[in-house]
């Protein structure tokens, strides 16, 4: 039996969406990095409530609460790398879970009149996790586009 086969496999799983929103790159930018703005969108279609706080630098942390009617969900991550309205890495953990840091690159270029913003979460524990992130994200992001075009 050959090394390929007898190995586990090293790569985690990921995912990425992308979209096209009618929005200039520096409004999409600011979306994802301005609490206020944050507090807008991320977070699932019933919550009560998102608080967020960002320490925007590389080495700075963010902190986004989603209260929801009788539960809470925190999660948390430390900036690594900003390049203004075209790249925000950040690292994305659980409160819940923060053994299972996973890591979130969105990417944001101009397109005519809008920008196509991609996000990419890698290094998910298990595909379930990557799964649950997938709807999430997906339904996220749609919140998302619907602040930009309000």
């Amino acid at each position: 039996m050959s090394d390929a086969l007898t190995k586990p496999s090293s790569t985690k799983p990921s995912l990425t969406i992308k979209r096209r929103f009618n929005a200039a790159p520096a409004k999409i930018f600011a979306a994802w990095t301005d609490p206020e703005k944050m507090s807008r969108w991320l977070g699932p279609p019933d919550v009560l409530r998102v608080e967020a706080g960002t320490d925007l630098r590389v080495g700075g942390r963010y902190h986004i609460r989603m209260v929801l009617a009788n539960d809470e969900h925190n999660v948390s991550g430390v900036y690594r790398e900003i390049v203004p309205d075209e790249k925000l890495v950040f690292t994305w953990a659980w409160r819940s879970t923060p053994e299972r840091e996973s890591l979130v690159t969105v990417t944001v270029k101009p397109d005519g009149d809008g920008s196509i913003m991609t996000l990419h979460h890698e290094q998910f524990f298990d595909e379930a996790a990557r799964d649950n992130h997938n709807k999430g994200w997906t339904v996220i992001v749609d919140r998302l586009g619907q602040l930009l075009e309000a």
